[in-house]
Parts: C-alpha cells; structure tokens; sequence
C-alpha cells in the first residue's frame, strides 16, 4: 500500500533515520533542502519545538533569530492554517519583507511549499520543502508536487511523535468498534465511502460515520492519517 519513501519514514527508529528520509523525501522531489518541526504545547504560552533539517549552519548564524519566525509570512501562515502555502519572492515582497527574502535567497531560500498539521492535544507538525530553482509552471505537475507534500508529512508526522513525544505524552491505544475496524481496512484499500457500505452491507452514510468516529478515536484530522496510525498501532493489517 505505501510506496517506498512514504512507508519508508514510518519506519525509522531515532532521529538520524527520520532525518535521512525526509532529506531523501525533499531531493526527490527535486528540493534541497527541508524542515520538519514537531511542536507540543503545554499551555500558558509554553511549547517545545523540535525541529529536524538540513538547514544551512551559516544561514543559521547568519539570518535566523526569533523574530524571524514571527515575522515571517510562511511561517505565519503555518502557524494558523492547514492549507499548504507555495511561496516566493512575491509573498514576501508583498508583506513589505523583501529584504528577508533576498537575505534567505542567498542560501538557496528562493521558493519553496510549507504546510502544518494541526492536531488535538495542542500537537502541531510543520513540513516544508525549498530549492533556488523557480517551481513548475505547469499547474498539473505543481498540484502533484503539493498533493507528494501533504501525502508524506502525514507519514512523517506519524513518526515524528512516536520518536520525540515523550513517553509519558504518547496516546493510550484506542479502542474501536470492529465496524470501524472493517471501515478502515477497506479505506485503506482505496474503497470509496459508497463501496465500503456496498460491501459491509450499510448505507454509504453509516460507512462515513465509521471512518469519522475512528479518526475521532485516533486523534487523526482525515481519513489517510487514520489508516497510518492504526497500522502503526497494529489495530489493522
């Protein structure tokens, strides 16, 4: 069911292996470089950010500080909505922020596609990919880099909870209906909402209130996340 990069991510055991394959992930997608950032917060304006990358060092030192993040469209952007963002020059131009634009640009910060997951339990997860290359102007081949994008940081979110959150955070295996099982497990075998309740005999409707209430169990915001997790809790096969 997963191609190779995408279940690949699943799969590693600590950071240097989740680091690997989201860099293997971005260059196959004809990114250099990329950002994966797993925040969890734990109220009264306190949050932990543990971010993987491969980040420039010098652009570290040279560009970026707190205040960047907060200015910083993209970022912002993230901060507040789910909806992947294609940026370049003109989204920073355009907020008056120019000159951070041709700072990052420099170390190959020219364009790129950012999204976030927001999740329950104040869990958030920010992926994104950059190059110094302008993107594709063929708006076919741009919504296949954006649909690559949104399809592997829902594995790479997967794994990035298992490997930072701690022990003591990590979720308490859910416990679903077989009904909602068997809603998966079809789900994850491409079927439609109307062919699932075609083939466990239920309204297309109850076949939707299933795979909901499984989703709801399992913390997930759709229905791909929710078949990722109950396969990584070994609650389907």
């Amino acid at each position: 069911m997963l191609p190779g990069g995408y279940g690949a991510v699943l799969q590693a055991g600590n950071r240097d292996e989740f680091r690997n394959e989201i860099v293997r992930f971005a260059h196959g997608l004809g990114f250099s470089t990329v950002s994966a950032i797993t925040v969890i917060d734990h109220g009264l304006a306190r949050s932990d950010f543990i971010a993987v990358d491969n980040t420039p060092q010098a652009y570290l030192e040279s560009s970026w500080d707190r205040d960047s993040g907060r200015r910083d469209p993209v970022m912002q952007h993230c901060k507040r909505q789910s909806v992947p963002i294609i940026w370049d020059r003109q989204t920073y131009t355009s907020t008056g922020l120019g000159e951070m634009w041709e700072q990052m640009s420099s170390f190959g910060y020219q364009t790129g596609v950012a999204l976030a997951l927001h999740l329950p339990e104040g869990r958030h997860f920010q992926f994104g990919v950059d190059r110094d290359q302008p993107l594709p102007q063929d708006p076919a081949e741009l919504q296949r880099i954006v649909a690559d994008l949104q399809l592997f940081a829902v594995h790479a979110q997967e794994a990035a909870l298992r490997l930072f959150l701690p022990t003591p955070l990590q979720p308490e295996r859910p416990a679903l209906t077989p009904r909602e099982l068997e809603a998966l497990r079809w789900t994850m075998e491409g079927k439609t909402a109307w062919e699932v309740g075609a083939i466990l005999g239920i309204s297309e409707r109850t076949a939707v209130l299933h795979v909901n209430n499984a989703m709801h169990k399992l913390g997930c915001i759709n229905k791909h996340q929710a078949v990722l997790k109950a396969l990584r809790l070994g609650l389907i096969y």
